[in-house]
């Protein structure tokens, strides 16, 4: 697949569909249904939240980088890096997947990672684990840190 294009699911009827990034803006719609994806579009801005269930498609098996963000609802840490996490789904949209697992609800995942502090953040590249980032870390190191990984 060509690295300056996404694939994006339709909403409405499941197909999967190659975008070039350079046309995301253009309100693209599903070469199927003609449905636009600007709703899963939409979804694409904010951080995913990702189960034990939905780990293998959506972590795994998507085809941009993943940054995935082991947390928990009562940690302090966690809360404070979630308004960057999501800025970064903003501005990094169709470059890069922000997913949130919450570990108390989701331990197979965060065990299978030997997650054993939060925020951990885990950055995956075709399946692979290629950084691993421990602790609430500013938004310019986070930035540092994925922009290599980046299409």
């Amino acid at each position: 697949m060509d690295s300056d294009s996404i694939v994006i699911r339709c909403p409405k009827c499941g197909t999967k569909n190659r975008v070039p990034a350079a046309k995301l803006d253009l309100n693209p719609v599903c070469g199927k249904c003609r449905s636009r994806l600007s709703e899963a579009l939409q979804s694409s801005h904010r951080p995913l939240a990702v189960t034990d269930r939905s780990f293998e498609a959506d972590v795994l098996g998507y085809s941009l980088p993943v940054l995935l963000d082991c947390w928990a609802p009562w940690c302090g840490p966690c809360r404070t890096i979630a308004p960057i996490l999501e800025a970064l789904a903003r501005e990094y949209a169709g470059k890069i997947r922000i997913a949130k697992l919450n570990v108390d609800e989701n331990p197979m995942t965060s065990s299978r990672f030997g997650i054993r502090s939060i925020p951990t953040l885990l950055l995956f590249r075709s399946g692979q684990v290629v950084d691993q980032m421990v602790g609430a870390l500013p938004k310019a190191e986070l930035e540092a840190r994925i922009r290599p990984f980046l299409p």
